[in-house]
């Protein structure tokens, strides 16, 4: 596994009104690791991935991708350098076919221009046959190509879930950070889950930072884990360390998992 990191959280903190969120945050995921932020409800996980994807502002700190500074960056221009997400409530376009939601995480970074399109010029048509193939082979790896023409709503939530990961994975990240992505899934579908995070990162060589309560599935996937309480690390290690940890045990997990 490379060692090279390729996103640092650098003494981030985030406060609401008067409520702490976030305290002095330090986190590195390695390129190439599947790397779990785990911890109790309300202990600041999702607002960390909004902080990193450029949904939040941080009051201070830094987030640092391939060694440069987000700071300024919008979550549109993170997307365009290789930061994408999902979220805990599904975020599809529902009244859109399967290819449609695939096809619209391209768009933002095709090159045609405004008055091309609407003229439909030769590129553009390029553009669209390129962008539907590529959407068709992403369903193909996560087996659901037959459902291409299907409305998006209409599909059970599993498989709902692995539309919306494939539309992130359409727009080539290099990093992706998944919000609860087992969530209401059974045990079937939570295994499919997995196994396909797992391929996302051999296959296509993307690094993955995920939040999920979800501890089989965690503690099976995951390279590294950063857990977090109120708002601060409470310990970070390799699954068989996180398990073990008395602290963890103590504030998450209850008991030796």
């Amino acid at each position: 596994m490379a060692s090279e990191v390729i996103l640092q959280v650098i003494n981030v903190s985030k406060s609401f009104g008067g409520l702490r969120v976030l305290n002095n945050v330090n986190l590195s995921v390695k390129k190439g690791n599947i790397h779990a932020l785990i911890g109790p409800n309300g202990a600041g996980k999702t607002t960390l991935l909004n902080i990193i994807s450029g949904l939040e502002k941080s009051d201070n700190g830094e987030i640092v991708f391939k060694g440069k500074s987000l700071r300024r960056l919008s979550s549109y221009k993170r997307a365009r350098i290789g930061i994408t997400r999902t979220f805990q409530n599904l975020e599809l376009f529902s009244d859109m076919t399967v290819i449609e939601n695939v096809m619209a995480g391209m768009y933002f970074k095709r090159e045609s221009g405004f008055i091309a399109s609407g003229l439909k010029l030769r590129k553009v048509r390029k553009d669209e046959k390129d962008i539907a193939n590529r959407s068709l082979q992403i369903l193909d790896f996560f087996e659901l190509s037959h459902k291409k023409d299907e409305i998006a709503k209409n599909l059970p939530i599993g498989e709902q879930r692995l539309v919306e990961l494939a539309r992130a994975i359409a727009s080539e990240p290099e990093l992706i950070l998944l919000d609860e992505p087992a969530a209401g899934l059974n045990i079937k579908e939570t295994k499919t889950l997995g196994i396909l995070i797992q391929k996302i990162r051999q296959d296509m060589g993307i690094t993955v930072l995920l939040i999920d309560h979800d501890m089989e599935l965690v503690m099976k996937i995951c390279d590294f884990i950063t857990v977090l309480n109120f708002g601060e690390v409470i310990a970070e290690g390799e699954p068989i360390v996180i398990q073990k940890d008395p602290k963890v045990i103590t504030a998450y997990l209850g008991e030796e998992f």
